[in-house]
């Protein structure tokens, strides 16, 4: 963690890692009423300091190869930079003329895929994944990007870098749901895949808002930690698998099958290749939900309508579909209801009063969409799951799933992976 000021001083020069900053709830105890849903587990937490202590690091550290690459905007500028990324993701990075060392190594620091880390698996995982993301993905992303505006600690840096219109909001919730469908499509995790390549512009994308907001002199390390720090990369590669271990749990399971043993290892390899060390990625449901637990209690609750409002107001009012069309109209009502239903269950505890307050309604006609969306996605799901296993007709199921994905990734749009530094709201 410390290291990152004397390697990267372009970047964390002038951050003093010393300070503990304030969105680290150090008086956080059991008996605290927002625990009073996840007492059990997260007693489990207090009863491992060193999970809490894990979570401070993680707060602090960035991605110190990512950000290295990233650290050289001011010689090649940006658009250069995922030029070459791009051309050494495709072509290798020897195609890439008086590469940087820097770039050099990030790809390699891909490449080298740990011992920790079971390819087979996540060929498996990536099968198995494709029909949620056929399925439930298109109606429920909004609702799982909205839930990570509820923490004005977490959210401060998509505020800052203008992702409040309509339209930014749109493209983050397409370049989201476009990166997780990527990786499922056939050999996309490959070195020469689409997944890969994406991942590669998702890190480098992080690193640019991490060398600009730091460099704004305008950013708060002692209120904020470091911005986009691993320990908020956890929830976005890991929540589906973290729903899923603790529901595991409370019926008193306490391992995979193996369909969703192979789900994990996709989910880990995915957070590899976005930067995550292993000790943010636990193998068991126990693990997993023990290190997303230890996330929720270091992380000190906040909401500011100017800050997390502002966010929900924009990703909510984005048009994210054609509604030209009965079918686009169908699909957005059918989105918008499911969406809600998503957040307000997984992310909100079922609270509606909640979701109310913070301009997210769910009345009638949201609660009747999301029913009606519900059931859309489970025939769906049952038609893709029993067509795969019947031999006469699961060549014809494969390939039809693998052009509903294609068709997806189409209507997502070209997913850039960048931001416009000149748009950044630096307060």
């Amino acid at each position: 963690m410390t290291r990152q000021r004397g390697d990267l001083p372009g970047i964390y020069g002038e951050v003093d890692f010393t300070v503990t900053p304030e969105r680290l709830d150090q008086n956080a105890t059991i008996d605290d009423e927002r625990f009073a849903a996840t007492r059990d587990a997260v007693r489990r937490v207090f009863d491992r300091p060193e999970l809490l202590e894990t979570m401070r690091n993680a707060t602090m550290t960035g991605d110190r190869i990512a950000d290295a690459y990233a650290a050289l905007i001011p010689e090649h500028g940006f658009r250069a930079l995922v030029e070459m990324l791009e051309a050494a993701c495709e072509h290798g990075v020897d195609s890439v003329e008086n590469a940087p060392r820097e770039l050099v190594d990030l790809i390699s620091a891909m490449e080298n895929t740990p011992a920790w880390v079971d390819m087979e698996l996540v060929e498996q995982g990536a099968r198995t994944e494709r029909i949620p993301m056929a399925t439930a993905t298109p109606l429920a992303i909004r609702g799982a990007f909205l839930a990570t505006f509820l923490n004005k600690y977490a959210a401060l840096p998509m505020t800052m870098t203008g992702t409040l219109s309509d339209e930014a909001a749109a493209k983050r919730v397409f370049e989201t749901a476009s990166f997780f469908t990527a990786t499922t499509m056939p050999g996309a995790l490959q070195r020469s895949g689409k997944g890969f390549e994406a991942a590669a512009k998702v890190r480098l994308m992080h690193s640019m808002v991490r060398y600009h907001i730091l460099n704004s002199g305008q950013w708060d390390v002692a209120t904020y930690g470091i911005p986009i720090p691993q320990a908020d990369q956890m929830p976005a590669g890991l929540i589906g698998v973290f729903l899923m271990s603790a529901q595991l749990l409370r019926k008193g399971q306490t391992d995979f099958t193996p369909e969703q043993r192979a789900s994990v290892e996709l989910s880990r390899y995915r957070c590899f290749l976005l930067g995550l060390p292993k000790d943010l990625l636990g193998e068991t449901p126990q693990e997993i939900v023990d290190l997303l637990i230890a996330r929720h209690v270091s992380l000190r609750e906040g909401y500011d309508d100017e800050t997390c409002g502002a966010l929900v107001r924009g990703t909510m009012d984005a048009d994210l579909f054609d509604t030209s069309s009965i079918t686009g109209r169908l699909h957005a009502w059918l989105e918008n209801g499911f969406s809600k239903f998503v957040l307000i269950k997984s992310f909100l505890g079922g609270d509606t009063a909640r979701a109310a307050s913070i301009g997210i309604t769910f009345g009638p006609a949201e609660k009747m969409a999301a029913g009606v969306a519900a059931g859309t996605v489970a025939l769906k799901t049952m038609f893709y799951r029993f067509g795969l296993r019947l031999p006469l007709v699961d060549g014809y199921v494969d390939a039809r799933l693998n052009r509903r994905l294609a068709k997806l990734l189409d209507m997502y749009g070209h997913a850039d992976f960048v931001t416009d530094a000149d748009r950044y709201k630096l307060h």
